[in-house]
């Protein structure tokens, strides 16, 4: 197979050297582009799109829908180096920070299709959320990312922040019209850094959960925390899990976040999967 590496220069903390280092001592004349924009990264793929079978995307979630976007409904395959700062998807479809195990799995050419989903025109793989996480990547973008502060930017927006409304449009669902602390959209099973808002998603069911989080007492935070990172959510008076394959909503915050990165995006929305419509190598 031949293979393209496309990489993020700001994931990392900045420090993509040590992968290209290591890379040129494994492969001979490596075809890759260290992207300047999200233009750069489209147009390195259309150029190099009949001779190249697999795309690694070298950087954190965001980086991985960007180039995962131009691969759907094709031939072509995704793989990962993650280089981010929770690498969700990654932890998620077993790409590990090992290059020798990478260039491993192109050798054996074996590859599965996972779905991938839209909310209103913006694309991704693996969870999306509006509501509290929302407001939690925007802040986080301002900090230097990293668990640590992540963790902050999370306890420091909890306390003042304001649960959102929604209201579905579909009648089966309009028992849950109401306030929420966040609503995410999970593709796969975790945001990062094994932290599991849904812990029973597959990535290939045709399906994505939406999670409904209410806004819960102080003294119930350390058990939700526990919970999310043991894998134990579940169904509870302040956590709803309802997988779909679309469903349309009203929400009155337009603060989303896509696969990690902050979005604007106006209501009403609409929340489509695209089933086993991306190949991705194992």
């Amino acid at each position: 197979m031949n293979v393209a590496f496309i990489i993020n220069p700001f994931s990392a903390k900045k420090n993509y050297q040590p992968f290209l280092d290591e890379l040129s001592k494994k492969v001979e004349n490596p075809l890759f582009l260290v992207s300047k924009s999200l233009e750069d990264t489209d147009a390195f793929i259309d150029e190099h799109w009949s001779e190249v079978d697999v795309f690694v995307a070298v950087g954190g979630d965001g980086t991985i829908s960007t180039v995962a976007k131009k691969l759907i409904n094709s031939e072509k395959i995704l793989a990962v180096f993650p280089a981010g700062s929770g690498n969700g998807f990654s932890n998620e479809t077993n790409f590990s920070k090992n290059i020798s195990l990478l260039l491993d799995k192109i050798k054996n050419e074996k590859f599965r299709e996972i779905d991938t989903f839209t909310v209103n025109e913006h694309f991704s793989i693996n969870v999306s959320g509006t509501g509290f996480d929302g407001k939690v990547v925007k802040e986080f973008e301002k900090t230097n990312r990293g668990f640590k502060n992540y963790i902050k930017v999370s306890i420091e927006t909890f306390f003042n922040y304001k649960p959102i409304t929604i209201r579905f449009f579909d009648s089966k669902f309009q028992s849950y019209n109401g306030t929420y602390l966040m609503v995410n959209v999970a593709n796969t099973r975790q945001f990062g850094n094994n932290a599991y808002i849904a812990p029973m998603a597959s990535k290939s069911d045709g399906l994505v959960d939406l999670v409904l989080v209410k806004k819960f007492p102080l003294y119930y935070s350390p058990f939700f925390a526990y919970r999310m990172f043991t894998k134990r959510l579940k169904d509870d008076d302040y956590v709803s899990y309802l997988p779909v394959s679309e469903v349309e909503f009203e929400v009155n915050t337009k603060n989303w976040h896509i696969d990690g990165e902050f979005k604007k995006i106006k209501s009403p929305i609409s929340i489509k999967v695209l089933p086993k419509s991306l190949r991705i190598l194992v």
